[in-house]
């Protein structure tokens, strides 16, 4: 990220933050995208960080249906 930006990407719920951070660890391990200690990604493709971002997309909607369903089962 270039220096002297801020992040526009503010989460709306500061808590969910952990949560959001374990999702992304287990999406990266099943895809075989191995993230950085530091977490800089500059270094990867667009291909990779989407595929990684699509994919943590897909399971925060199975994750809302099926809250919505009610069947309060989560992944």
């Amino acid at each position: 990220m270039a220096q002297g930006r801020s992040r526009s990407n503010n989460l709306v719920v500061p808590q969910a933050r952990q949560a959001l951070e374990q999702l992304k660890m287990e999406a990266a391990r099943e895809l075989g995208v191995t993230i950085p200690q530091d977490g800089y990604m500059g270094s990867y493709t667009s291909r990779e960080t989407g595929s990684l971002g699509g994919y943590i997309t897909k399971r925060l909607v199975q994750q809302a249906e099926q809250q919505l369903s009610g069947s309060g089962r989560t992944l």
